[in-house]
């Protein structure tokens, strides 16, 4: 069932903190839910729908549906990782539509900082009992190195350059220069990108996301109830979602499943890239960043390079403002999971909320898209297409 014109996101809150030593994760997770509720204007009697993923304490929604004495009739706990909750929100508008729910939360929270989690270069802990374990953990694959070997190829096959990911790197740290709840404020050049450690080649320090404790919701309704709020209305136009994997070992690192979800989600909100004036993409890497802007069609593949370069994703000087909270490279990265805040940000583009500085003037149509998973591996895509009315 399409997702278009079914259901609107009503109400959206990223929880300021970035280190939160004395909450729990279950606490986060309400702190955040009662955040969008209170965005939306609704009460927590009104949520009838709960969507979650793997994120959650305890099994599936269960807990939380406990913890936060909620009455539902309708729950869902997909995990695609980070781009779970991108999803989440296309399986709002669908079961909305469908009559199976009127208000649906969507939560994510994390920890992974106040645990003391390191991330990226340790192996994976996967279960032997995974089909893809004893063909890779043998080889010492880890998260960083992975995305690592997607850099490496794609310079390979395109001459794309260190100098050109480092500069997504400096456009997500200008735009969180004014954000105040943003990890890393201070902006960066392409040399310090450039100069810190290189931790897997071709990658460096810099070019990785942050860690970070947080979290955040967002709340989708029918069209009716929407209306009846006084909040901007920003529509669901668009959603899809897609899953790419290693296909038998007939696998090409530079491009991901976004390029699939993307185009089904443009197909069914009527509109092309040339449409979109903003876009909040996952970056758990630069790489990711480059890979997802070819594949969502904003340039040629194999010319993410060119189009990333001299600061064009910076808002106000390319044809496409990218991240403009800083995103998961200098904002906020919760749980290792950076799907949740992608909505946020570009559901506060479309209502005209960003900070002026970085705010997309005259915007009617945003995209959130997400990867999650391991890109050179196995991960799912998925996209949303956001229209102001």
């Amino acid at each position: 069932m399409a997702a278009n014109g079914h259901s609107y996101i009503v109400g959206a809150y990223e929880h300021p903190l970035r280190k939160a030593p004395d909450r729990s994760l279950a606490q986060l997770h309400g702190e955040v839910a009662l955040g969008a509720l209170a965005d939306a204007g609704l009460s927590k009697s009104d949520i009838d729908g709960y969507f979650c993923a793997g994120d959650v304490p305890g099994t599936g929604p269960f807990s939380m549906v406990d913890y936060l004495n909620l009455k539902v009739r309708h729950v869902d706990s997909t995990n695609i990782g980070g781009s779970s909750y991108i999803l989440h929100v296309n399986h709002a508008a669908q079961a909305i539509a469908a009559g199976k729910c009127n208000v649906a939360l969507v939560t994510l929270a994390g920890r992974p900082r106040s645990e003391g989690v390191p991330k990226g270069g340790l192996k994976r802990a996967d279960s032997p009992a995974q089909p893809d374990y004893a063909w890779e953990t043998p080889f010492g694959m880890t998260i960083l190195n992975t995305y690592a070997m997607c850099a490496k190829r794609h310079m390979h096959e395109y001459g794309t350059t260190s100098e050109q990911l480092a500069w997504i790197k400096v456009a997500a740290s200008h735009h969180a220069q004014h954000n105040p709840n943003a990890m890393l404020r201070t902006p960066v050049t392409v040399e310090e990108v450039m100069n810190s450690q290189l931790v897997a080649d071709p990658l460096h320090k810099l070019d990785c996301c942050i860690v970070s404790d947080g979290g955040g919701a967002v709340i989708v309704t029918r069209p009716e109830i929407a209306r009846s709020l006084k909040r901007p209305l920003v529509k669901i136009r668009g959603a899809a979602e897609s899953v790419k994997h290693t296909a038998g070992g007939d696998i090409d690192l530079t491009y991901s499943a976004g390029r699939f979800s993307s185009a089904a989600a443009y197909a069914e909100a009527g509109v092309q890239p040339s449409d979109i004036k903003y876009a909040s993409l996952y970056d758990s890497f630069t790489i990711t960043v480059l890979i997802q802007l070819e594949d969502l069609g904003f340039c040629e593949r194999g010319k993410g390079g060119a189009f990333v370069a001299d600061g064009k994703l910076i808002s106000g000087q390319g044809p496409l403002a990218v991240n403009t909270d800083g995103g998961g490279l200098c904002n906020n990265h919760p749980a290792h999971r950076g799907g949740m805040t992608k909505i946020i940000e570009a559901v506060r583009q479309i209502r005209g909320e960003a900070h002026p500085a970085v705010q997309v003037p005259n915007l009617n149509l945003a995209v959130a898209h997400g990867t999650g998973g391991m890109l050179g591996t196995r991960h799912g895509s998925a996209t949303l297409v956001l229209e102001r009315i």
